[in-house]
C-alpha cells in the first residue's frame, strides 16, 4: 500500500521543484553593495543570493551577516536606488 502513495507524492514534489525553477528572481541592477556601498567586483566576485524573489548582490560574503540583521532596511535602500537610477 505504501508504494501506491509514494508515486503520487514523488510526482507532486517534482511539480513543486519545476515551479520554483521557472520563477526567476528580480535581477539586481545596481553597481554597488547595499550594505557597504562598495563597488561590486572591487573585492572579487560579488556574493549573490536570492531574498524573497529578488536577486541581491553584495561586495563580499561578510556583508551577508549585516544584511541578515535587517534585510528589509537594505531592500528599501535597493528599491530607492533603483527608482533614482530610472529618473
Amino acid at each position: 500500500m505504501t508504494a501506491y502513495l509514494a508515486a503520487p507524492l514523488a510526482i507532486l514534489a517534482a511539480d513543486k521543484k519545476d515551479e520554483k525553477k521557472s520563477e526567476k528572481p528580480k535581477p539586481y541592477t545596481l553597481k554597488t553593495c547595499p550594505v557597504s556601498d562598495e563597488k561590486l567586483g572591487g573585492m572579487g566576485d560579488p556574493y549573490v543570493f536570492t531574498y524573497e524573489g529578488r536577486e541581491i548582490k553584495l561586495c563580499c560574503k561578510d556583508c551577508k551577516k549585516d544584511f541578515d540583521k535587517d534585510p528589509k532596511k537594505f531592500v528599501k535602500k535597493i528599491e530607492k536606488a533603483e527608482r533614482s537610477a530610472k529618473k
